[in-house]
């Protein structure tokens, strides 16, 4: 018996009827009000995260398929952070009255493109209506040492993966009426929640950690918070999108700087033991690079240089 045949009639559950087609093996048990939870070793992770039109993305920039995979991404980027290997994943789907099925279907296919990449199956969630697309995504997931923002001490060395500011170069371009470099859209569009690496850091001993969703500027400042203690990070180390310095140069300011602005480019700010010296078996082991930025210090706050001057950044916010 297919999923679809355990619902009843109506418009709604058509509509569901089709998502579920859509889906196939990404989708998990569905048909009651509940779903449960698969059970691995460890601590249950548990996440939310919302993904607005109009504040997150707009439609003219993603197609829908793109809109669903960004949305689950930038959730599943928190268990990331959490070294915690996804178990799936819910999600409260809003879309403006009148929107056809195929809009549905795409964005949650995209969705489903995601949880399967990271390992897990959509588990069920909610369909309502609303003035613009959202889409509320809870994600599930077991850490054997469920990895928080405390716990960075001084001597720690600060560490970023992979390349940062390729989605800030992508959203500028757009906010400008221009078409972004191929590069810089997938990085907008196409992020991958860093799950092997996030589990590989913790395996190194890594003491505190989290995803760069608020830009390196803001970030950074949330690991110093919750941990107590102070950062000090030399940007010429940071590790830049190639489509950044062509949009550092439009707009007049250092190529850093713009990438430590940007958000949403869901790669992992994590410290690390001074004794820590495998970053490149980062790379080998989880498909990503692993940088060395700078050191926690004893004290507060973050300060950042570039040339050996301070420069002063602020976290990224939402259009």
């Amino acid at each position: 018996m297919s999923q679809g045949s355990a619902l009843g009639g109506g418009g709604e559950f058509d509509r569901i009827r089709a998502i579920v087609a859509a889906l196939g093996d990404d989708l998990g048990p569905i048909g009651d009000d509940t779903a449960p939870i698969p059970a691995r070793q460890g601590t249950l992770v548990v996440s939310t995260d919302a993904s607005v039109e109009g504040v997150h993305f707009r439609r003219a920039w993603l197609a829908p398929e793109e809109i669903g995979w960004r949305a689950a991404m930038s959730a599943l980027s928190d268990l990331a952070a959490a070294a915690a290997v996804p178990a799936g994943l819910t999600v409260a789907l809003s879309v403006p009255a009148g929107s056809d099925d195929a809009l549905v279907v795409e964005l949650m296919r995209g969705v489903g493109l995601a949880a399967r990449t990271a390992g897990c199956r959509v588990l069920g969630g909610d369909l309502t209506g609303g003035d613009a697309i959202a889409l509320a995504i809870t994600v599930f997931g077991h850490a054997v040492r469920p990895m928080t923002r405390r716990g960075a001490r001084p001597g720690d060395g600060v560490w970023v993966t992979g390349l940062q500011g390729g989605a800030r170069a992508a959203l500028l371009a757009w906010l400008d009426g221009r078409t972004p470099p191929h590069a810089a859209r997938v990085a907008f569009a196409k992020p991958r929640a860093r799950i092997e690496a996030g589990q590989w850091l913790a395996a190194q001993g890594a003491t505190a950690m989290l995803d760069l969703s608020d830009g390196l500027g803001g970030d950074l400042q949330h690991l110093a918070a919750a941990s107590g203690v102070g950062l000090e990070v030399d940007l010429a180390r940071l590790p830049i999108h190639p489509s950044v310095h062509a949009e550092a140069a439009r707009r007049g300011e250092p190529a850093p700087v713009l990438a430590a602005t940007g958000g949403e480019d869901y790669e992992l700010l994590v410290t690390l033991p001074p004794e820590f010296s495998a970053e490149r078996g980062c790379e080998p082991a989880c498909g990503s690079l692993l940088t060395r930025i700078g050191t926690v210090v004893a004290g507060s706050g973050v300060v950042m240089r570039l040339g050996g001057e301070p420069v002063a950044i602020e976290s990224f916010r939402h259009r």
